[in-house]
């Protein structure tokens, strides 16, 4: 079992700052890519940015220049700076970890899931 536990969301005002952590626990043998969607009502959940094993990144254009990922392997911890938030910036963000874990199979790929954590940016 592989468990990703998130924190940091809350209720900001627009130009704030929030910094969200995802951390990652189990019989992890290895987590290759990382990242985070978000969904906001009535939206679809889309991907804000991901980051690879090596530190490759990519970002959504909406939040290119404002939100920085960074991961910490040997915390197993993927992170996202978010400044200059807007009121859009509004949703339920969702951190991803594209594990290899340990089983009595030997190793299984598996996308794991965090369970959401709530950013409120005010106008």
């Amino acid at each position: 079992q592989v468990q990703l536990v998130e924190s940091g969301g809350g209720l900001v005002q627009a130009g704030g700052s929030l910094r969200l952590s995802c951390a990652a626990s189990g019989s992890i043998f290895s987590i290759n890519g990382m990242g985070w969607y978000r969904q906001a009502p009535g939206n679809q959940r889309e991907l804000v940015t991901a980051i690879t094993r090596g530190g490759s990144t990519n970002y959504a254009d909406s939040v290119k220049g404002r939100f920085t990922i960074s991961r910490d392997n040997a915390k197993n911890t993927v992170y996202l700076q978010m400044i200059s938030l807007k009121p859009e910036d509004t949703a339920l963000y969702y951190c991803y970890a594209d594990a290899v874990v340990t089983n009595r199979m030997g190793l299984s790929y598996l996308k794991v899931w965090g369970q959401g954590t709530l950013v409120t940016v005010s106008s």
